[in-house]
């Protein structure tokens, strides 16, 4: 759905001296012309008068839905990286922010400020003359649903937050506390269950595209349950989206992320954008310095390896064939469809060359603005957007199908209840689509052979999609993963020896006794006393 936009007109008329006398003569003969409504907003008094009015006002509530801001989460874990050190976002990956970093606060302002806003359409649809039930039920379900995405991110960075279900004032807004992170995980769990209920399996009007659907409710819910490790809820959710039968696997992962798949059948929920419009920079915050890109966030060594040959072995295997001279040969496709690699052809028509003693503009070394690791991320980037890459229009991914189907198989798995249905959701995310074709995950495996082996399926499947910064926390991995160099690409130099790329100036450290969760904005403790702070902040 894409959003409707309020404009404001203003104009700047230079008025001679003679029309602004006459002007204030006409005034003062009709004082009642002051007396007249604004032209520029709405007054409470007008609006909610129709069904029209709450489809409207729903409407809204869709832009304060998380964007290119989801890129940013993985460069602040081990398999991408924040490339400028002077982004604010580094002091995350680095373990040097505190209660007063710009990351730690906006990400909780945004968050409030969707919450707000679902509040008040909340507290005000009940105004408006009702003659279909359904559809004001349905408008309640996408908004219920949208202020569960918030909490979502919420409880998962902050642990216990204030749980605000109505429009509050300042005052009010001044003195509430932080509620028990179950508490918050159990209002999540039920919003999502009754607002599924609430809500289509799908729209059948080109207009409705976006919209929340029970899909998203339910798989927004199985999401939940497994970051709050509610494993049987999880699975639960996650095989009532299954068998909805509505989304499925997109045949080809390469051009998942292409304008020709926009709202294909994979996709659960999107940030829906529109060039001119309503656009996005993602060409630009993403795409190699050669391609007017600004490489802000860039893949790691450690992620490129996790990618298997195509035989389906880890590249630490002896007998993987793997060639480390050689290293993107015979490897699982998704590799070669989501990072560009030496060689790989740019939109622009040029070639990728980021070895530091190649002399191309993406050289490591040759910019700040060029890869630190020469790996760029490829997600996103199309050619359509090469020549205003700051006006695209593609949309950003929320949530999809192959993320369901992980879930349910860790669920599964956690729970040890592992059956042919956890093998099939693994296997059909390695092997279901006409261009990635990993052998399949034999029957008889250990609960920890399947544990890794689901790991490693989430990390490379859904990479760069905001995830995996909450699934290191979650599987309390981050502790070993997130300390130490960052390391990039390797290659043959002209003497025959095999060099590595190792970042300069970058040593992550991550503190397990407070770097799980994040601080309270210091911002907003400032401004209410009663917000208490997380341990070791």
């Amino acid at each position: 759905m894409k959003p409707e936009h309020k404009m404001r007109f203003q104009s700047k008329l230079k008025v001679p001296v003679l029309l602004i006398a006459a002007a204030l003569t006409i005034i003062s003969c009709r004082k009642d012309i002051l007396d007249t409504v604004p032209n520029d907003r709405l007054s409470e008094e007008l609006f909610w008068k129709s069904e029209n009015d709450a489809k409207l006002a729903v409407n809204a509530l869709y832009t304060r839905l998380d964007s290119t801001n989801v890129l940013a989460w993985d460069a602040m874990s081990d398999i991408a990286h924040t490339n400028q050190n002077f982004n604010t976002n580094a002091y995350i990956e680095l373990g040097t922010y505190d209660a007063t970093s710009p990351k730690v606060l906006s990400e909780w302002v945004l968050a409030y400020k969707g919450i707000r806003a679902a509040n008040y359409f909340l507290d005000n649809v009940d105004k408006v003359p009702v003659t279909t039930p359904s559809l004001i039920n349905q408008l309640k379900g996408e908004a219920r649903t949208l202020r569960a995405y918030q909490y979502i991110k919420l409880a998962s960075l902050y642990g216990d937050v204030p749980l605000i279900t109505k429009s509050i004032g300042i005052e009010e807004g001044r003195s509430v506390s932080r509620n028990p992170v179950n508490e918050v995980w159990d209002f999540i769990d039920k919003e999502l269950s009754e607002s599924a209920a609430l809500l289509p399996p799908s729209y059948t009007a080109a207009a409705d595209k976006g919209r929340i659907t029970k899909g998203a409710a339910l798989a927004l819910k199985a999401r939940a349950d497994l970051f709050a490790g509610r494993y049987e809820n999880a699975a639960e959710a996650a095989l009532q989206v299954m068998n909805l039968n509505v989304y499925d696997l997109y045949e080809n992962y390469e051009k998942l992320f292409s304008y020709a798949a926009e709202n294909n059948k994979e996709v659960i929920l999107d940030k829906q954008f529109i060039k001119d419009s309503y656009p996005n920079n993602v060409f630009n915050l993403l795409a190699p310095y050669s391609q007017t890109g600004s490489s802000s966030y860039v893949p790691t060594r450690s992620l490129v390896d996790l990618y298997e040959t195509s035989n389906g072995k880890s590249i630490l295997d002896g007998t993987s064939g793997y060639d480390e001279r050689n290293p993107y040969q015979n490897r699982d496709p998704r590799l070669k469809f989501s990072i560009f690699l030496d060689g790989d052809l740019l939109p622009s028509g040029i070639v990728f060359r980021p070895r530091s003693d190649s002399g191309t503009s993406d050289a490591i070394g040759n910019t700040y603005i060029a890869s630190t690791t020469g790996f760029n991320i490829k997600k996103y980037i199309n050619k359509e957007d090469y020549a205003s890459p700051s006006n695209g229009g593609i949309n950003i991914i929320l949530l999809r199908y192959a993320e369901v189907l992980l879930t349910y198989a860790e669920a599964k798995i956690e729970l040890n209840q592992i059956d042919n249905t956890v093998y099939d959701a693994i296997n059909k995310v390695r092997n279901g689509r006409q261009d990635v074709k990993q052998p399949s995950i034999a029957i008889g495996r250990t609960q920890a052979e399947l544990r890794e082996i689901v790991r490693r399926e989430r990390t490379v499947e859904l990479a760069f999609e905001g995830l995996h910064f909450f699934d290191i926390r979650r599987w309390k991995t981050a502790e070993a993963v997130m300390q130490g160099p960052v390391y990039g690409i390797s290659y043959v130099k002209p003497d025959n020896t095999l060099t590595t790329v190792q970042v300069v100036a970058v040593n992550r450290v991550f503190n397990k006794a407070n770097h799980y969760l994040w601080p309270v904005p210091q911002k907003e403790r400032d401004l209410n006393p009663s917000l208490s702070q997380n341990p070791n902040w």
